[in-house]
C-alpha cells in the first residue's frame, strides 16, 4: 500500500519532533540514551522472526538463509523442525552439528544471525489495522510513535483513537487505550506514549 507524499511527510515530522522530546528527557535524566546499533552479541538469544544463515562448510547444498518461524523452530536440509529460540548463534550450530552427523562425516556449522528480532520478551507486537502487522525489535528507548511508524503507519480503516495498549506487569495483563489517530494524523505528542519490551498494541478496524 502507497501513502500519499503528505502522510509520509507528517509521519517524518512527527518522528523528528518525537526524537526531538526524548533527547531533551535524556539530558534531563528521564530516560536512557539509545545504545548503539550494531551486530547481536555473542550471548543472543535467538528469537521468532529472526533471519539466521546457516553454513555447512563444504556442503553449500546444505548451506541456507532461513526465518525463525513463529513456533520458534527452523527447517534446513537434513534439519526438520530444530528448536531454535532462547539459544545463541553457537548452541544452535551445535544442535544442528549432532543432527548432520547422521548424514555428514564431522560436519561444521557456522550460525549468523543476520536480522535480529529477539525474543517475544524483547519484542513489541503490533496486531489489526496497519501496514504492516507483526513483531518489532524493542529498543531504549522507545515511544509508540516509533512502534507505528516501524509497522508502516495506520490503514484507512484503522480506528485509531479505539486502539489498546496491552501490557503485563507483575504478571497480570492491563490494557490502556491509545489515541493512535491524534497522535499519527493530528500530530498531538501528548498522546505519545513510553514502551516497554513486551507490550502488544492492538489498532481495531473502524465500523462504518
Amino acid at each position: 500500500m502507497k501513502h500519499p507524499p503528505s502522510f509520509l511527510r507528517l509521519l517524518l515530522a512527527l518522528f523528528i519532533g518525537a526524537v526531538a522530546a526524548l533527547g531533551a528527557a535524556a539530558q534531563d535524566g528521564q530516560v536512557s540514551s539509545v545504545p548503539s546499533s550494531g551486530p547481536p552479541t555473542a550471548d543472543y538469544a535467538i528469537g521468532p522472526g529472526d533471519t539466521l544463515q546457516v553454513f555447512v562448510f563444504g556442503h553449500p547444498d546444505l548451506s541456507v538463509t532461513v526465518q525463525v518461524r513463529p513456533d520458534g523452530r527452523v527447517t534446513t536440509p537434513l534439519i526438520e523442525d530444530m528448536e531454535c529460540v532462547g539459544k545463541t548463534s553457537t548452541q544452535l550450530a551445535r544442535d544442528m552439528e549432532k543432527v548432520l552427523s547422521e548424514f555428514v562425516r564431522t560436519p561444521q556449522v557456522n550460525v549468523i544471525v543476520q536480522q535480529a528480532i529477539g525474543t517475544f520478551a524483547n519484542q513489541i507486537r503490533v496486531l489489526g489495522q496497519v501496514t504492516k502487522p507483526g513483531a518489532v525489535p524493542y529498543r531504549e528507548p522507545m515511544t509508540l510513535l516509533d512502534v507505528i511508524i516501524e509497522a508502516g503507519g495506520l490503514t484507512k480503516f484503522a480506528a485509531g483513537n479505539k486502539a489498546k495498549l496491552v501490557r503485563t506487569v507483575d504478571g497480570r495483563s492491563q490494557e490502556t487505550r491509545v489515541r493512535l489517530a491524534d497522535l499519527v494524523n493530528r500530530g498531538k505528542l501528548d498522546k505519545n506514549v513510553v514502551m516497554r519490551p513486551g507490550d502488544v498494541v492492538i489498532v481495531p478496524e473502524a465500523v462504518f
